[in-house]
């Protein structure tokens, strides 16, 4: 790997020219730039700001992600998952969801023949254990502390050109956009999005506890939004608080000790009412969908391409899915002699990922819809569906299978 200080040959006038580049280095975008680094692509990554260095004494942030067994084999594979087993991590083997207590759904890793559901990280280690792996690699380039000042297409080639905020000038044949919800890739390439702001937000709440580490990941559903609790390592975990915006907004103004009592009050009673508030956040609840996931040249992945509801916690395990069928797309490309950044290739990568990614997403307002409202009928209607989703059968194994990304 070549830190952005060595890599300034290009004297601010002739353009360095890599294989593949990559705008933003979150988690998604720096698996995607180990993935291809790996077939042996020259690859630069631009991104703004660097993960902090691990300390196991740092508090631990609010922004976790629950990382499915297929997310997990990808990261095997990236070489980035040893690694990051040595940092703080709580795997969990059950997901329980209900509404009435007598209604509960509940799915076990048993029930796929899995040792485990997946793991739940800190985001921040997930990119600093790909970021590790990518210094590792000679044909990998972090462009960091970097941001792009300006974007073009060579009038005499198919390559795009990128201008960097301190005057460098570089040229790819495959631009790919992991910058975010805010793409500033998608936006230059006018490919437009579809979606809505959901009425409701998110409050994410760390908490120590007395109770130990533990196994399960749960969630309450109320005509407010759900309840959540997400293990984290030791004794402690994440709450996830969904209302609506106002509330969310009130909620936040409180003290830790006024923010406790208003989560004992609210919160189903399994959870330890002995906890003490560390660390607090929350965010808006949006749904986007682009378009389309290429043009000549470029791509779009993660959440460039798509921001979906966090009910059921797969937004960056659907964005690692993109990395997966991206790099084995182009790989399949390579090996059969084809030109591996052309239109056909990358279209084959939005037709293996396009109606997955809306299915999942319909998938999720299904959900929100429907647990949204009071109304007698449909909630005797849907605590029966759990109730009778909660029998183990072939459909309920498939169901949980999809989830993990096992099929």
């Amino acid at each position: 790997m070549q830190d952005a200080s060595l890599t300034s040959t290009n004297a601010r006038g002739d353009a360095t020219h890599y294989d593949v580049v990559v705008v933003g280095g979150g988690m998604v975008g720096a698996a995607a730039a180990i993935g291809l680094g790996q077939l042996g692509l020259s690859v630069a990554v631009i991104e703004s700001r660097q993960p902090q260095p691990y300390d196991v004494e740092q508090p631990l942030d609010v922004r976790v992600s629950a990382i499915s067994v297929a997310s997990e084999q990808l990261l095997t594979r990236l070489g980035a998952m040893d690694e990051l087993l040595l940092m703080r991590h709580a795997p969990y083997t059950g997901l329980e969801t209900w509404e009435l207590d007598d209604c509960l759904t509940a799915f076990s890793a048993e029930q796929v023949g899995q040792a485990h559901l997946g793991y739940f990280f800190e985001n921040r280690l997930i990119q600093l254990s790909l970021w590790l792996q990518i210094r590792k690699m000679d044909n990998v380039t972090l462009l960091c502390p970097h941001k792009v000042t300006q974007f073009g297409r060579l009038s005499d080639s198919q390559q795009v050109s990128i201008e960097l905020d301190n005057g460098d000038k570089i040229t790819t044949r495959l631009l790919i956009g992991a910058d975010g919800a805010q793409s500033q890739v998608r936006q230059w390439s006018g490919i437009g999005v579809t979606g809505w702001d959901y009425a409701q937000s998110a409050m994410l709440i760390n908490i120590s506890t007395q109770t130990p580490q533990q196994s399960v990941t749960w969630q309450q559903f109320t005509p407010a939004g759900p309840r959540s609790l997400l293990p984290l390592p030791g004794n402690h975990a994440s709450l996830v608080w969904y209302d609506d915006a106002n509330r969310i907004k009130q909620l936040s103004q409180l003290n830790d000790l006024q923010l406790a009592q208003q989560i004992r009050q609210h919160f189903p009673p399994r959870l330890d009412p002995n906890f003490t508030v560390e660390n607090r956040g929350s965010f808006r609840l949006t749904r986007r969908h682009a378009q389309g996931y290429y043009q000549d040249n470029l791509v779009i992945i993660g959440d460039a391409a798509h921001t979906i509801n966090p009910l059921a916690g797969q937004g960056v395990n659907i964005g690692f899915k993109d990395v997966d069928v991206l790099v084995a797309q182009i790989a399949n490309a390579i090996g059969s002699g084809e030109i591996w950044w052309h239109t056909p290739v990358l279209k084959r990568y939005q037709q293996a990922r396009y109606y997955d990614n809306q299915l999942m997403m319909t998938a999720m307002d299904a959900f929100y819809a429907g647990f949204s409202n009071d109304l007698l009928p449909l909630k005797l209607l849907r605590n029966g569906a759990l109730k009778l989703a909660n029998i183990d059968s072939p459909l309920k194994r498939k169901v949980l299978k999809y989830a993990l990304g096992l099929t």
